[in-house]
C-alpha cells in the first residue's frame, strides 16, 4: 500500500471519529434540555393523605391538624396550602396548652401572609367555651385576629348573638359584631331551639369536639413527633 493511500485512510478514520463525537455530544445536550413542565397554580408541590400532624412556628408548636388531604402549592404566585376535603385544627399557646379549635369543610393557608381562610360549615370554639358558626372565617396570625363578613352565630355563656360581620382577638376574649340582627339570653335561645327546631345558623348541629365529623378528620390527641 502506498504512503498516500495510508495517509488518506487515516484522514477518513479521524473524520469518522470526530463525527461520532460531535453526534454524541449533540444527543447529550438534547437529553439535558428535556424537562417536564406543570402549572404551579394547579399542580401541587406536595400531596399528603390522612394527615395528622403538628405544625410549628417561631420555635413553638402552634397547632395540630387532622385532614383527609393536604395539598401544598409552594411554587404558586401566592404560596398556599389547601385542605379541600375538610380539616380539624387544635390551636396551642406557647405552653402547649389548647386555646381553640377550628373545623371547616375546606381550608386554605396563605403561607407568606400567615393567613388562614376557612370555608363552609365553619365552627370555632374558644377555651372559654364560646362557639362561633359561620360560612367563612379568616384567621390573621400576624394581626392575631379572627374575622368574617358573613352571617355569624355566636354563643357565649350569657348570651347568643346573630348578625353579619365579625371581628375578635384570636382567643375570642374581645369581639364586635358589625351588624347584629338578634341578641338573646343563651338559656332562652337554647330553650327556643329545643322547642322550634334548629336556629338559622350555618350548622345548628355543631359539635365542636369533632364527634360529628367524618372518621378521617375526627380530632386526635396530639403527641410530639
Amino acid at each position: 500500500m502506498s504512503a498516500g493511500a495510508s495517509r488518506m485512510r487515516g484522514l477518513l478514520f479521524a473524520a469518522a471519529a470526530a463525527a461520532a463525537i460531535i453526534a454524541g455530544g449533540c444527543r447529550e445536550d438534547k437529553r439535558e434540555t428535556i424537562s417536564i413542565s406543570a402549572d404551579p397554580e394547579t399542580f401541587p408541590t406536595m400531596r399528603t393523605v390522612n394527615v395528622s400532624t403538628l405544625i410549628s412556628d417561631s420555635g413553638y408548636t402552634r397547632y395540630h391538624i387532622t385532614a383527609p388531604l393536604w395539598l401544598m402549592f409552594e411554587e404558586a404566585r401566592e404560596p398556599h396550602w389547601k385542605f379541600p376535603d375538610g380539616m380539624y385544627m387544635v390551636k396551642f399557646d406557647n405552653d402547649m396548652k389548647e386555646n381553640g379549635t377550628f373545623t371547616a369543610d375546606t381550608a386554605t393557608y396563605f403561607s407568606q401572609k400567615r393567613l388562614w381562610r376557612f370555608d363552609r360549615n365553619v365552627r370555632y370554639r374558644s377555651t372559654d367555651g364560646d362557639r362561633l358558626l359561620t360560612q367563612q372565617l379568616f384567621w390573621d396570625q400576624n394581626r392575631q385576629i379572627v374575622y368574617s363578613d358573613s352571617f355569624i352565630h355566636l354563643e357565649r355563656a350569657d348570651r347568643t348573638i346573630e348578625g353579619f360581620g365579625f371581628e375578635a382577638d384570636q382567643n375570642m376574649r374581645e369581639y364586635k359584631v358589625h351588624r347584629p340582627s338578634g341578641i338573646f339570653p343563651t338559656s332562652a335561645f337554647r330553650k327556643r331551639g329545643s322547642e322550634t327546631g334548629p336556629a338559622p345558623s350555618p350548622d345548628a348541629s355543631d359539635q365542636s369536639d369533632g364527634t360529628n365529623l367524618p372518621a378521617t378528620i375526627r380530632p386526635q390527641t396530639p403527641t410530639e413527633q
